[in-house]
């Protein structure tokens, strides 16, 4: 009896019918029943549901069962009427001529093996979330780091154009002041044909737009390596001044132009609106949300 109440698991000893004869003081606490009520009772009687007891019944009817037993999982209904998950280790009874006379079941409630399993799981599935959001933040930082230096390496050469382009206008103003002044003393016909053939008159009318168009598309490009070099400004804990409604253009330009050009955001700007943070973390929050919403 000693033994039998130091045990944790539960135990049940049937007889061939499935009658419980003797069980312990687990058992018992389990099901909220003392053991003179489990004497007599079939063991499938406590499971749960039908199922249950159907395994319990398919074990009972196994003639050839080994004396190693088998594993049946099971689910018993507690005092308060709960179902609770026992895996029972069903092994033979013996009498002293080696017949069987029943089978002795001996099993452990699984419930908070598996609630702490699903605590262990939830936990491994946070840490695996984690991992990929710190190798994520790395892979942001890498790129960060790249970004700003491709973006330097093009901030000199379109710095060189701007200023060779403001030159070559300045050039321009003055050759067309000269050839103006040229071209207004008599002319020969030699002359006046070289002026047709070359088409004079429409390359001084061209430059001024030419030079425009180049200046445009050198400012363009210069604005976004310096959006580029925004983009990739590794916050070092300190707080600026930021305009919100910048960062909420920058955010969309740079999603219309990378994964969403056909998104159609509509966006009017507010009135201007200005806090103290972080203008890269801003900007990579607004570009979540962007993206999110494409």
């Amino acid at each position: 009896f000693s033994l039998l109440t130091a045990m944790s698991d539960v135990l049940a000893a049937c007889n061939e019918a499935g009658q419980i004869e003797e069980t312990n003081a687990a058992l018992c606490e389990l099901v909220g029943r003392p053991d003179a009520q489990l004497r007599g009772t079939p063991l499938a009687l406590l499971t749960a549901d039908e199922h249950g007891a159907a395994r319990i019944r398919h074990v009972l009817d196994t003639p050839a069962l080994q004396r190693s037993g088998t594993v049946v999982e099971v689910e018993l209904l507690d005092a308060q009427g709960q179902r609770v998950p026992v895996d029972f280790n069903c092994t033979p009874r013996l009498d002293a001529s080696g017949r069987r006379v029943g089978l002795v079941f001996v099993g452990r409630p699984m419930g908070e093996i598996k609630r702490a399993y699903h605590q262990l799981r939830e936990a491994h599935d946070a840490l695996k979330r984690t991992q990929q959001q710190l190798l994520h933040s790395e892979k942001l930082a890498s790129l960060g780091r790249l970004v700003a230096g491709v973006a330097h390496e093009l901030n000199n050469p379109i710095s060189f154009v701007l200023g060779n382009v403001h030159a070559l206008r300045r050039y321009t103003e003055r050759l067309r002041t000269y050839l103006d002044a040229m071209h207004r003393q008599p002319q020969g016909d030699e002359q006046n044909a070289l002026r047709a053939k070359l088409r004079i008159d429409h390359l001084l009318s061209d430059l001024p737009s030419l030079m425009e168009g180049t200046l445009e598309g050198a400012q363009r490009t210069a604005d976004i390596v310096n959006g580029l070099k925004r983009f990739s400004a590794v916050d070092q804990g300190e707080k600026t001044e930021v305009v919100l409604n910048d960062v909420v253009e920058r955010a969309i330009h740079w999603v219309r132009k990378g994964t969403a050009p056909t998104f159609n955001v509509q966006w009017q700007p507010g009135p201007p609106c200005k806090v103290l943070g972080s203008p890269g973390q801003l900007l990579q929050v607004l570009m979540n949300l962007i993206q999110n919403a494409y």
